[in-house]
C-alpha cells in the first residue's frame, strides 16, 4: 500500500512539475520577444576622417527603430565613452531576460592584432602594432559576454573593415578584420570579408550600410538570407571590390519584419532554388559565380575554378580563395599558439600579410626567427596555396578592388536571383547634419511597402513614438496603419509624402526622430551643457510606456505637420529645445522657408496635404 502512495506521489510531483514548466513556456511566450540595439558611428577621428560612417549608423538605428528595436545609439566616441556604452548595453540585455534579440552595429575603423578585432576610438593614438589592445576596444570581449547571457540571439555587425591609418612605423598591420567563430546563439558579419578591405567611400552612405538597410526592410527574410542577400547587393553595388562575410552559430527561427499573407511571400523561383541547390559543375558560368559568392565557402569557390579555370571571373575567385585559405592558416596558427605554429605559417606565406604578426609572437615567445634543421611543418585544415594564389596575398592590405588585380566586373545577379531594390531606395538623401554632441545623423526615412510589418509578438519597444505612431495596430495581426512619422506605399504605387519629412520643421516630429543616447553618454552630454535629445535629464527617468514621448503631445496624438506659420514649440520658457532647434514666434515661417512656401518633399512631386493651414494632420491619413 505504501509503495502504491509512494507512487501516485511521485506521479503528483512529475505532474505538477510538467504543468509549472508548461506555464512558464507559456508565460515566456506572452511575454514576447524584446528586442535591443546599440548602434555606434565613428567618424571623427583625428587621423582620416570617415565619410559615411556616422551617417551609416544613423540609417541602420532607424530601420532597426522601425522593425522594433530598443535602440540607442551615439557617434564619434571616445574610449572610456565607446566601453561605458557597451557595458550599458550589456547590463541592459542581462535584464531583459531570455527572450531577447540583441543588435550591436559599430561603423567605423576596425583592426585585428594577434588573431583579435578591435574597433577604434575616435581619441585612439595607433603610431605602431603593439598600441592596438591597448588604445583600441577588443571586441571578442563583448561578444563573449553576450553569449554568457544565453539571450535567443545576438546579432555583431562590424561595418569597420577599412584601410586604416594607423601604425604607420615599425612592423605593419594585417588589413581588415581577423577570421574568428561566433559565439553560441550569436551571428558574426563583417562588410568585407576577413583579412580585406572595403575601397574609400565619399557618401552619403556607403554600400555596406545601404544594402543592409535595404535586406533587413523587405520583410519575410530569415535572418542568413538577410546577409547572404546583403553579400550579393554589395558585390553588386562596389563592381566586385567589396565582399561581405558572416557566419551564424544562431539557432532560434528570427525575422526582422513580416509580410502579410494577402501579399503573398515572395516565394523563390525554380531558378533560384536550383541556383541556390544544384552542384556547381551543372550551373552556367555566370550562375555558378553567383551560386559560389551566394554559399561563400571555399568549397564552393574552389569548385567553380575546377569547372572554369579560364573564365573571366576565375582571377577574382582565385583572389577570393587566397584570402580565404590565408586566413584560416592564420585562425589555426593563432589557435595553436606554439613556437611551431607560427615557423609554419612563415614556411606557406614568407611575406604574406601576416608575417609581421607571426614574427613578433615569435619574440614574445623567445623563440628563434629561423626553425630548427629538425622543424616539421604542422598540418592544417586547408592545403597549402598554389603558386597562382601568391600574388594576391603577398601585401599586408588586400581589397578586391586593387587595380593591380585587373579584375573583370562581376555579372549583375538575375531579377529572379536577387530582385532589384525598390526605386526610392536606390539614391538616398544624405541626412540633416546633426546638431547635439553624439546624437546620430536622422535620415529622412523612406517610405516602407505597406504589406511589411514587425512581427506581432514582439514587445513593443518603449519610448519610441517612431514605432508606435508609424505602426498602428488595426487588427489582432498587427497589419500597417500608414501615418506618424512615416508614410506608407502600396508596391509599384506612387509615392506619397513621409510625414516625417513634411514635419521635419517642427519640433515634435524633430525630437521623435532621435536615438536615444546611451545612459552613460546621455550624462557625459549633460555635462558637456548639452541637453540629451528624449532621454531627460541625469537622475530622472525616461517616460515611462503610455506617458507621452514628446513634450506637449500625449500618447496617441498626432504630429504637428506644419502648413505655412509655425505655432509656437513646446516646452516652457527657459529650458533648452532639442536637437538644438530655436524657438519661433507665431506667424514665422520655417528657417529657410519663406511664408506660404511648400516644404521641400524629397521624393518627387506630393499633392496637397488635406486639411488646413496649421492644423495637425489626423493619424491614419495618407
Amino acid at each position: 500500500m505504501r509503495a502504491v502512495q509512494k507512487s501516485i506521489f511521485g506521479l503528483v510531483l512529475s505532474l505538477l512539475a510538467i504543468l509549472s514548466l508548461a506555464g512558464m513556456s507559456v508565460h515566456a511566450q506572452a511575454q514576447g520577444e524584446k528586442r535591443l540595439a546599440l548602434v555606434i558611428g565613428n567618424a571623427d577621428y583625428q587621423r582620416d576622417p570617415l565619410a559615411t560612417s556616422a551617417n551609416d549608423a544613423g540609417l541602420i538605428a532607424q530601420t532597426l527603430q522601425a522593425a522594433g528595436f530598443d535602440v540607442v545609439g551615439a557617434r564619434d566616441l571616445d574610449g572610456d565613452s565607446l566601453r561605458k556604452a557597451l557595458r550599458d548595453f550589456l547590463d541592459k540585455a542581462q535584464q531583459a531576460g531570455p527572450d531577447t534579440v540583441a543588435f550591436i552595429y559599430l561603423a567605423g575603423y576596425g583592426l585585428q592584432f594577434a588573431g583579435d578585432n578591435y574597433f577604434v576610438p575616435i581619441d585612439a593614438k595607433i603610431d605602431t602594432a603593439t598600441a592596438v589592445p591597448i588604445e583600441a576596444v577588443r571586441i571578442g570581449d563583448y561578444m563573449r559576454q553576450l553569449a554568457t547571457l544565453r539571450l535567443k540571439a545576438g546579432i555583431i555587425v562590424l561595418d569597420a573593415a577599412r584601410n586604416n591609418p594607423f601604425a604607420k612605423s615599425g612592423a605593419p598591420l594585417a588589413g581588415g578584420l581577423a577570421l574568428v567563430e561566433p559565439e553560441p546563439r550569436t551571428l558574426l558579419a563583417f562588410n568585407a570579408a576577413p583579412g580585406t578591405v572595403a575601397p574609400p567611400e565619399q557618401g552619403p552612405y556607403g554600400a555596406y550600410a545601404h544594402a543592409l538597410a535595404e535586406m533587413i526592410r523587405e520583410g519575410g527574410l530569415r535572418l542568413n538570407d538577410v546577409f547572404d542577400r546583403v553579400r550579393l547587393r554589395v558585390n553588386e553595388m562596389t563592381k566586385g571590390a567589396e565582399v561581405p562575410w558572416n557566419q551564424s552559430r544562431v539557432q532560434a527561427p528570427f525575422v526582422f519584419f513580416e509580410r502579410a499573407r494577402e501579399a503573398g511571400v515572395r516565394a523563390p523561383s525554380t531558378e533560384a532554388v536550383e541556383l541556390r541547390t544544384r552542384p556547381i559543375r551543372e550551373l552556367s558560368a555566370r550562375d555558378a559565380y553567383l551560386a559560389a559568392l551566394d554559399r561563400d565557402t571555399l568549397v564552393a569557390y574552389e569548385a567553380f575554378l575546377a569547372v572554369y579555370p579560364r573564365d573571366p571571373m576565375a582571377p577574382r575567385v582565385r583572389a577570393i580563395i587566397a584570402v580565404r585559405r590565408e586566413e584560416l592558416t592564420w585562425r589555426r596558427t593563432v589557435r595553436v599558439d606554439t613556437p611551431r605554429a607560427y615557423w609554419s605559417y612563415l614556411r606557406r606565406y614568407p611575406r604574406g600579410p601576416h608575417r609581421a604578426d607571426a614574427e613578433r609572437r615569435l619574440s614574445e615567445l623567445a623563440a628563434a626567427a629561423e626553425p630548427p634543421p629538425s622543424f616539421m611543418v604542422m598540418d592544417y585544415d586547408v592545403p597549402p596555396p598554389p603558386p597562382a594564389e601568391i600574388i594576391y596575398i603577398d601585401r599586408p592590405v588586400i581589397y578586391f578592388g586593387d587595380p593591380d588585380f585587373d579584375f573583370e566586373p562581376p555579372p549583375p545577379p538575375p531579377v529572379y536571383f536577387l530582385p532589384p531594390p525598390p526605386p526610392d531606395f536606390v539614391v538616398l538623401l544624405p541626412p540633416p547634419l546633426p546638431v547635439a554632441v553624439f546624437v546620430l545623423p536622422v535620415p529622412v526615412f523612406v517610405p516602407m511597402a505597406k504589406v511589411v510589418y514587425p512581427p506581432p509578438y514582439i514587445v513593443p519597444p518603449p519610448h519610441n513614438i517612431f514605432y508606435e505612431q508609424a505602426y498602428q495596430r488595426t487588427d489582432g495581426r498587427g497589419v500597417l496603419g500608414a501615418a506618424g512619422v512615416a508614410a506608407f506605399r502600396e508596391p509599384q504605387a506612387p509615392l506619397h509624402v513621409p510625414l516625417a519629412a513634411a514635419a521635419a520643421g517642427a519640433a515634435a516630429g524633430a525630437a521623435a526622430a532621435h536615438i536615444l543616447l546611451p545612459p552613460s553618454i546621455a550624462r557625459k552630454a549633460s555635462t558637456m551643457g548639452h541637453q540629451p535629445p528624449l532621454g531627460g535629464t541625469p537622475g530622472q527617468p525616461a517616460p515611462g510606456p503610455g506617458q507621452p514621448v514628446v513634450p506637449g503631445i500625449g500618447k496617441g496624438q498626432p504630429l504637428p505637420v506644419p502648413h505655412g506659420p509655425v505655432a509656437p514649440l513646446p516646452g516652457k520658457a527657459g529650458q533648452p529645445l532639442p536637437l538644438g532647434l530655436k524657438p519661433g514666434q507665431p506667424g514665422q515661417p520655417l528657417p529657410g522657408i519663406g511664408k506660404g512656401q511648400p516644404l521641400p518633399v524629397p521624393h518627387g512631386p506630393v499633392a496637397p496635404l488635406p486639411g488646413k493651414a496649421g492644423q495637425p494632420l489626423p493619424l491614419g491619413l495618407k
